[in-house]
């Protein structure tokens, strides 16, 4: 049995990942809200991930990082505080974690961090300059503490597509929406919050021992295709 931190687990990709790993592991859930489940091998610390201090964890092998956030607005409309607050959610707040839980980390068994990005931090698409600029943040994130972690802690990132969760409901809030995104995507479909838990389960295991520093895009061929 492992000890799994996840941050942000009681919502879409971090509910799908929190529900994947409390058969077999000790998950230990920091978010706001409390996971809409109960198990023997959840805890759940109520903290604001941005603003308290984090929870002592003796044992850690696992670092996953789920917070993120969907600011989509032209770029005259954004302010200074939407690119901060999107920096702050998602690279402050996973360095926050990384340097908190990194002394376990260390000594935990097969240990490993998981981040998130966006394929549009590859893919240029309008008004998403502020949460783009933010996700590439964590790309480098993951580039440089992979070099700098290689001996002792793999670090890999998950870049979605569009992936059905309460995040995302107002890009697919209608049936004729849905279509539209199914659509745009070379290989027609988009994310289910299972799909990306299923491989953060791969890159977490043994079976990747060997993938540190790598940003693994799921984009049913949106970034990858040109159809």
């Amino acid at each position: 049995m492992r000890n799994i931190v996840i941050i942000g687990g009681s919502k879409g990709i971090g509910s799908a990942i929190l529900l994947q790993q409390l058969e077999n592991n000790k998950v230990y859930n920091i978010s706001r809200t409390a996971p809409e489940v109960s198990h023997p091998n959840l805890v759940h610390f109520p903290i604001d991930m941005l603003q308290d201090a984090l929870p002592e964890i003796e044992a850690v092998d696992v670092l996953i990082y789920c917070p993120g956030s969907i600011t989509l607005k032209p770029i005259s409309n954004l302010s200074i505080d939407d690119f901060r607050t999107d920096f702050e959610i998602n690279v402050i707040g996973a360095v926050k974690a990384i340097q908190k839980y990194l002394p376990n980390l260390k000594k935990g068994q097969n240990p490993s961090i998981i981040l998130f990005s966006t394929v549009a931090a590859k893919l240029g698409m309008p008004f998403h300059a502020s949460i783009a600029t933010a996700k590439a943040g964590v790309e480098g994130l993951v580039k440089s503490l992979g070099a700098e972690l290689a001996s002792v802690v793999r670090i890999n990132a998950i870049a979605p597509t569009i992936t059905e969760t309460t995040l995302s409901a107002g890009i697919l809030r209608n049936d004729r929406m849905k279509e539209n995104m199914t659509e745009r995507h070379p290989m027609k479909g988009y994310l289910k919050p299972v799909e990306v838990a299923q491989m953060a389960n791969f890159l977490i295991s043994e079976n990747a021992k060997s993938i540190s520093g790598q940003v693994f895009e799921m984009d049913y061929g949106i970034v990858t295709f040109k159809i």
